[in-house]
């Protein structure tokens, strides 16, 4: 005798039927199109009710890591990334030589009172 098999086998317990129509109703949404300057296309979804100053006009390409733009004919271009700078590199863009020798006139000669060496 062979038993009669169960109706949920395989199934999870307490799944219901498949479809969409279990699942709820999906929010109106926009597809939105991204392309990086190698021409690569990025769809992002956003609400349909989202103002339109709110959507990003450029996100990072998740394939190449370039910024990515809303226009396919103009894609951003990559900013040009500036060298670190030290803080001597900084302290000189503030002061000229004679302004630099002025100060450690000074510094020095306090250092040499402080040591009793003036």
């Amino acid at each position: 005798m062979v038993s009669g098999g169960s109706a949920i086998r395989g199934s999870r317990v307490g799944s219901g039927p498949m479809g969409e129509q279990d699942r709820g109703v999906h929010a109106e949404r926009i597809a939105v199109s991204y392309w990086d300057a190698m021409g690569n296309e990025t769809v992002r979804y956003f609400a349909a009710n989202l103002p339109e100053e709110e959507i990003p006009e450029t996100i990072d390409s998740p394939s190449t890591g370039l910024p990515a733009g809303r226009d396919k004919n103009n894609p951003p271009q990559v900013a040009k990334n500036e060298p670190y700078k030290t803080h001597l590199a900084y302290v000189k863009e503030r002061r000229t030589e004679e302004e630099a020798a002025q100060i450690l006139d000074e510094a020095l000669q306090k250092l040499r009172e402080r040591r009793g060496s003036a």
